[in-house]
């Protein structure tokens, strides 16, 4: 069963979108820049497109004054009147949907609102590649369609790839999960949606995405320490092998237009003024091609909270020599000039900054007068059917199943006719979005979306998700007792986690755990916990309560989130998602402190480690946890079991014994170490369901650990069978990190894990020692 947006919804969308369209015929945005109507400049070799963008970007520098071009090192650039060059707002957000965050995006008149997808944890945890770029078009042409009714930019500073390394970050709802390979395969999808598939060189683009917050950034506020002072002390190895990532396959997988540097200091460098990560990393190494930018006011606050520099114009030098380009903030546009006067900084050093922000700009066409492939997007293209109809998709796909005794759930409309709805998150609208969100097109809560199934009884039992006490129980109790099922809706909201707001108990805050167990034991039927929250929850109380038969995370899972709640309740949806991140115990957080960097365990210091890859201490559910109403089994069929590595150079360990042998990957032709496995899915159950196939590695090292390395979404009818062919790059997916971040294939046998039911196929590697120089 696939329910959609009763028709009478879509009707009235369809006269509201009318009147918005009538109303964007008379509040269009003027051309940017090379308007065919100002004979003054419509003929200059910058506004010509039969010329290639890096002479029109050379044209237009040299055609500036210093002043000029140093307001347009920030992001609200100040116009260029005399050459018909408006001004223009860099800072515009498509976390999950066009965002109001940021002065860019201004919701209202022909465009009150737009689709509002679920928060990207939601989302991450559908491991669907497809589904991820899907929503990224999406939003790229709800982001085209509001800029040219002059409600938004084209430069959204959006996806946030940081690893969710501390389970307390307020963040973690912004962020695909902790696993690097993950994070990386959804910021290359995500950023390919957004931008149309723009390559290298002079590809168009439909909006220029941001990958944030480069690098190791994932503490806001926290016992005393804050994102403005911190001093992230990472290995080269972790860099290597987990911070890093992501950002690498933005830049070179994903081919995304800008990086975003973020506040902390890396090492004792602010991220925005170090030249190792920005110019020889991002732009050198990676080929950026588009511009780095900074995190709003990190310029400003390198200088006058972190106090990198003695003067204001050496911070900015420092931030344009290192390679910044743009400066979210008024810093550089007080203070280049003189650093220019004085030598800290050359004018030719400004323009490679400007060369890289302007040819940006001309690659999304706002130097190509009024015209170009995307103008005839309008107020009709913003929270169309469609692109709803994928809101409640997408929140479907990233709800994961935890617990499900007995078969409890689905629930039955026949069996099931009351159902009790309880909880602080249980009428939820707002926070059902999460942060960076915009306006929606509209709500559908959890208490709504189950009163389509059933009738409802209701009551919160906690004043808010802080649930500061436990006075409305009892009414809660009694509502409980006569209803045939019970639905709490529990968890987080943004006043527990947020950005600028770490958590410091993994715990359900206030009462909520109490309000849980006392009506589970009044309630007469099958009870359901849904959790709603960004960050993992310590609920081994409900895990283990034998009266609490089910557990649905649903992360905040978007507008149609209410609607896709109550069709994974009732069965018109089978649940497929997977945990992306671990959930810790409570007294997890008492051993780490949020500031240790390190990911891999130090036992001789008592300390833990962080994420499945190096963690291996109790969990409340690991990462990749999930059910399905259905059961799926897993075959390999085929996989080489043998595989030569080309080794051009190596080097043996103190044994010297060739099962030791590590190759660098930049010693062997990675080219040639493409890996084909074919595995079987069958649907043993009787309900058709979509099952998330995970691939992990364990490559031979004593001390490595298992890594995620493919996954895939696949689709099988109850009682079908369907062959799935995973590819595994030995240079990307098998390798290891070794302290100086160097990348290494060991050579022996690498194991090859298929999903949760842990069918292990080994390949074994041998270097082609005919071709090794010693």
């Amino acid at each position: 069963m696939n329910l959609k947006y009763p028709s009478s919804t879509i009707f009235i969308l369809n006269v509201v979108l009318v009147i918005h369209a009538f109303a964007y015929s008379v509040e269009s945005r003027p051309a940017f820049a090379c308007d065919p109507a100002n004979a003054g400049t419509r003929n200059l070799p910058f506004c010509k497109t039969s010329l290639p963008i890096h002479v029109r970007v050379q044209d237009l520098i040299q055609r500036l004054t210093l002043q000029e071009k140093i307001r347009l090192l920030v992001n609200n650039a100040a116009p260029v009147e005399r050459l018909g060059v408006n001004g223009y707002e860099w800072w515009s957000e498509a976390l999950h949907g066009v965002s109001s965050t940021g002065p860019g995006v201004k919701f209202g008149g022909a465009f009150p609102s737009a689709t509002s997808f679920p928060q990207v944890i939601t989302t991450a945890a559908s491991f669907n590649a497809s589904l991820w770029e899907q929503i990224g078009q999406v939003v790229s042409d709800e982001g085209r369609a509001m800029y040219n009714g002059g409600a938004a930019g084209l430069t959204f500073w959006s996806p946030n790839v940081n690893i969710l390394r501390d389970p307390r970050w307020g963040r973690c709802q912004e962020t695909p999960g902790e696993d690097p390979h993950l994070v990386a395969q959804y910021a290359i999808s995500y950023v390919k949606g957004l931008q149309g598939g723009g390559g290298r060189g002079t590809s168009r683009l439909k909006v220029a995405a941001c990958c944030k917050h480069y690098t190791a950034y994932d503490l806001d506020d926290w016992n005393g320490f804050d994102r403005y002072h911190f001093n992230a002390k990472v290995s080269r190895q972790d860099l290597e092998d987990t911070y890093n990532v992501p950002f690498k396959a933005c830049v070179v997988e994903g081919n995304v237009a800008s990086v975003m540097c973020s506040y902390n200091q890396i090492n004792g460098k602010p991220s925005c003024a170090d030249p190792t990560l920005l110019r020889d990393t991002i732009r050198a190494q990676w080929r950026l091609n588009g511009y780095i930018v900074s995190d709003c006011d990190s310029v400003g606050v390198l200088f006058e909270q972190q106090h990198y520099t003695r003067f204001p114009e050496d911070a900015a030098a420092a931030t344009i020599k290192a390679g910044l380009d743009l400066d979210c903030g008024p810093f550089l546009a007080i203070h280049t000039e003189k650093a220019v006067r004085t030598g800290k900084v050359s004018e030719m050093e400004v323009n490679y900054a400007l060369a890289n922000t302007i040819t940006v700009q001309m690659r999304l066409g706002m130097f190509d007068g009024p015209n170009g492939p995307y103008a005839n997007l309008g107020p009709r293209d913003v929270c169309t059917p469609a692109h709803q109809q994928l809101a409640l998709q997408a929140a479907r796909e990233g709800i994961v199943l935890l617990k499900n005794v007995g078969r409890a759930l689905p629930l039955s409309p026949q069996r099931h006719r009351t159902v009790a709805v309880i909880g602080p998150n249980s009428d939820a609208t707002v926070t059902m979005i999460g942060n960076y969100a915009g306006v929606p097109c509209g709500y559908i809560s959890p208490l709504q979306g189950i009163a389509r199934y059933a009738r409802t009884v209701h009551q919160r039992g906690c004043m808010g998700v802080a649930c500061p006490g436990n006075q409305q129980f009892g009414v809660a109790e009694v509502a409980v007792r006569h209803a045939d099922a019970t639905v709490l809706v529990m968890g987080l909201d943004q006043t527990i986690e947020a950005e600028a707001r770490d958590r410091v108990s993994l715990l359900l805050p206030g009462y909520q755990q109490e309000l849980i167990s006392k009506v589970a034991m009044a309630s007469r039927g099958p009870v359901v916990l849904v959790l709603m929250s960004g960050g993992p929850i310590d609920v081994t109380f409900a895990k283990n309560d034998p009266r609490v038969l089910a557990i649905l995370w649903v992360g905040y899972p978007g507008q149609a989130g209410g609607a896709a709640i109550a069709d994974v309740l009732f069965g018109a949806a089978n649940p497929g998602g997977k945990l992306p991140m671990t959930w810790y115990p409570q007294d997890y957080v008492a051993k780490v402190a949020m500031t240790n960097m390190d990911m891999r365990a130090d036992p001789a210091r008592g300390y833990p480690g962080r994420t499945y890859r190096f963690y291996k201490g109790p969990v409340v559910f690991p990462f990749g946890a999930g059910f399905s109403y259905t059961r799926f089994s897993q075959s390999i069929v085929s996989a080489p079991a043998i595989v030569s590595v080309p080794t051009l150079i190596h080097s043996l360990d103190g044994n010297s014994t060739r099962k030791k042998l590590a190759v660098r990957t930049t010693h062997t032709n990675c080219d040639s170490l493409n890996l084909n496995l074919h595995i079987n899915v069958k649907n043993t159950g009787d309900m058709d369901g979509t099952h998330t196939l995970l691939i992990f590695s364990t490559p031979p090292p004593a001390n490595a650990t298992k890594q995620l390395v493919s996954f895939e979404k696949v689709h099988v009818p109850a009682g079908a069978q369907h062959r799935v062919n995973i590819n595994i790059n030995a240079c990307k997916h098998l390798t290891v990190a070794d302290q100086f971040g160097i990348r290494r294939i060991f050579m022996g046998e690498h194991k090859i894990h298929v999903g949760e039911d842990d069918i292990n196929h080994s390949i074994t590697f041998h270097a082609s020692l005919e071709q090794i120089k010693v």
